[in-house]
């Protein structure tokens, strides 16, 4: 019996990272050039990394919960899934409310928003590529019996 593992075609994955990329650097030169007060450009950058660090969280939690199920495993406790989903939800709610209380432009509060918008959208599509990745590697390695010990409880 033959066994398909699915894999991101390299196009796919070459627009993936270049996605990511150009929204990080849209969001980096958006970032630097912020006209206004310190205050303002420092509480905006650790909103945009505060944002990018929870999308990633998300997105390893929702696919956890999709593996679990599927598995029939227990599930992450309550507590857990409203830190995740809680944290998601603060950071882009305090950096919408940090962007749209900013006295700068409107033009410029546009191409801010998003900017930020599509990062968040392609930190999303690249964690998910990304473990499709590591899944595939992973059942791969199983298949040809080279798998290490532990690795599939990995992720």
């Amino acid at each position: 019996m033959q066994t398909l593992i699915h894999r991101d075609s390299k196009p796919w994955q070459v627009q993936v990272w270049a996605s990511f990329l150009i929204a990080v650097f849209l969001c980096a030169v958006g970032l630097s050039y912020l006209p206004g007060r310190d205050l303002d450009r420092a509480f905006m950058v650790m909103g945009y990394f505060f944002c990018l660090s929870a999308a990633f969280v998300l997105a390893k939690y929702v696919r956890d919960q999709e593996k679990t199920q599927a598995e029939g495993k227990p599930a992450d406790t309550p507590m857990f899934k409203l830190v995740v989903w809680g944290g998601f939800f603060l950071a882009m709610s305090l950096t919408g409310w940090g962007l749209w209380r900013m006295e700068v432009n409107e033009t410029y509060k546009a191409f801010l928003g998003v900017s930020w918008l599509y990062l968040i959208t392609c930190t999303v599509t690249l964690a998910k590529t990304l473990r499709d990745r590591h899944e595939a590697d992973l059942n791969e390695a199983r298949i040809s019996g080279r798998a290490p010990r532990g690795a599939a409880d990995a992720g």
